[in-house]
């Protein structure tokens, strides 16, 4: 069982160095390949889009295949992918790396977490093994921006992925050495057509969200991501209605308490996931902060989930999830506010500390009460299917994050800095390489100049209009967290933390076994 455990723990911790390396990152990637526009955003979003769309099937491969198998394959793609990050010679290989390292920790995260309950056979020893697993969980998210912005002020950004891969190879060693294995005996049947219109209907509408502020919101390709996105989710909810064996079981919807809170599990990563990506962006290619000051900051935004879940694990059975639920989004509210009344000019760290902080201590009182009322709202037998879903629906919020905020700040930012190049007294031969630089490149691209470049003159401009696109990026967070406050203070009044009647809830004749490789969400 120790050996499991460990392989669960070490492979979990790998898979978050990985989703959080950007955070630190991502000034420096845009100095390496003179990213434009919303090439930046592609890279955190090809890692989180493979973890939402193919997260519920990685469940059903793990009971058919093994989980132990599946946290090994995990980490062989995520050994490629960091490989193919630590070698990049372009923003597009980049793309590609993050890709397959989103596709191997969406693998990890379901596979590890089956692991640890497969092995604890009781409810106490679960619920260590479960803490325990969350804890490296937060020890990923924690060390993985020192580990980005300490080699990145040495000048080697790329072995932070290095790094990467090596651990990565390591947990597939630990897991063929000591790791027992687990499948179910019997399962879910696949559900193809579901997958496939959730995928391509997912990535379709995420597409169009990134590159909406970049083609503009009528150009061609955009308006078809979007009509055609939405048309193959409209198909997949039909298909889920009809399906015997579901991907996602919509009739858990129809209980209060877990439609409440899915919405907020959505809006409310969105306002964090968001506000980190703004921040890291602001720091990172709009301010070109040191790489080490912006992992230190990340610290006080990632690091409060580590020190407060076991704590507020212990509160939950004192306090209702709810309460807990909003103070954590108040806090999100206010430290976005305040990050958007930041002056873009200022570039000592100091003000970032408060704002961090509020943002880094919301996210933790929100994570463990958001998935302790999905699951104890729903009948028992469908809670392993409440804590997939909850699963994706967080996630699919922490996906929303860059895409939304970036679509945002870009937006607004390209809006101004257009409207004040045409204004500004820019001296001749500064003015028509500006003009073309910030039609080719946009915002970041003209900020990004070196002095005496031509076009530089229009610095100042460029950074006043990304500081205000970034700062409606926090405004616009700021609201989804307030949303999520109010919706969780007023929806879920009322609603007990305790199993309700399944007769109540289901029909009888719909009713089905419990998904064999379900657990508790991550």
């Amino acid at each position: 069982m120790k050996g499991t455990l460990a392989t669960a723990a070490v492979a979990v911790m790998v898979a978050q160095i990985a989703n959080a390396l950007p955070g630190s990152l991502n000034g420096v990637f845009q100095q390496t390949f003179n990213t434009v526009g919303s090439q930046l955003t592609w890279i955190t979003a090809a890692f989180m889009i493979p973890v939402v769309v193919f997260e519920l099937t990685f469940g059903l491969l793990g009971d058919k295949l093994g989980h132990k198998k599946l946290v090994i394959g995990g980490s062989l793609l995520l050994a490629l992918g960091s490989l193919v990050c630590a070698l990049s010679p372009s923003v597009e290989a980049m793309w590609v790396g993050s890709a397959l390292n989103g596709l191997g920790a969406g693998a990890i995260f379901l596979a590890s977490l089956a692991l640890v309950a497969a092995v604890t056979h009781d409810a106490r020893a679960r619920a260590k093994g479960i803490a325990m697993w969350a804890g490296f969980l937060s020890v990923g998210a924690a060390l993985s921006p020192l580990l980005g912005g300490t080699l990145a002020s040495l000048g080697s950004w790329r072995g932070a992925y290095g790094v990467v891969a090596v651990l990565s190879v390591l947990t597939v060693v630990l897991a063929l050495l000591v790791a027992a294995e687990h499948k179910a005996a019997a399962g879910r049947k696949p559900d193809w057509w579901g997958q496939i219109t959730f995928a391509l209907g997912l990535i379709l509408v995420l597409f169009g969200l990134v590159q909406g502020p970049e083609d503009g919101w009528g150009a061609s390709p955009v308006v078809f991501a979007f009509v055609a996105g939405i048309v193959l989710l409209a198909a997949f909810v039909v298909i889920e209605t009809r399906a015997k064996s579901p991907l996602l079981d919509l009739r858990l919807f129809r209980n209060r308490g877990f439609t409440i809170s899915s919405i907020v599990a959505v809006v409310g990563m969105f306002a964090f996931l968001g506000s980190l990506f703004s921040l890291s962006m602001w720091l990172g290619p709009v301010q070109h902060q040191n790489p080490l000051n912006i992992g230190l900051l990340f610290l006080l935004l990632q690091g409060p989930t580590f020190v407060l879940v076991p704590l507020i694990s212990r509160l939950l059975t004192r306090v209702a999830g709810r309460w807990l639920l909003t103070a954590g989004f108040l806090l999100m509210t206010v430290g976005a506010l305040m990050a958007s009344a930041l002056d873009v000019t200022d570039i000592s760290m100091a003000p970032f500390i408060l704002p961090a902080l509020l943002l880094g201590v919301g996210f933790a009182l929100t994570l463990s009460p958001m998935t302790a009322i999905a699951l104890n709202t729903v009948p028992l037998h469908l809670a392993g299917m409440a804590s997939a879903t909850t699963n994706l629906l967080r996630d699919l919020g922490f996906a929303l994050g860059p895409v939304l905020a970036g679509a945002v700040a870009l937006s607004a930012a390209g809006g101004r800095l257009g409207a004040s190049l045409q204004t500004a007294a820019l001296p001749a031969d500064q003015a028509g390489p500006a003009a073309a630089i910030f039609q080719a490149g946009g915002p970041i691209a003209l900020n990004s100049l070196p002095p005496g470049a031509p076009g530089s003159a229009a610095h100042e401009l460029a950074l006043q209009a990304l500081g205000s696109g970034f700062s409606q990026a926090f405004i616009v967070c700021a609201i989804a967290a307030a949303a999520a406050a109010l919706l969780t203070l007023i929806g879920l009044h009322g609603v007990k933390d305790t199993q309700p009647d399944a007769e109540a809830f289901v029909d009888p004749a719909l009713d089905e076994s419990p998904e064999p490789g379900a657990v508790a969400a991550h």
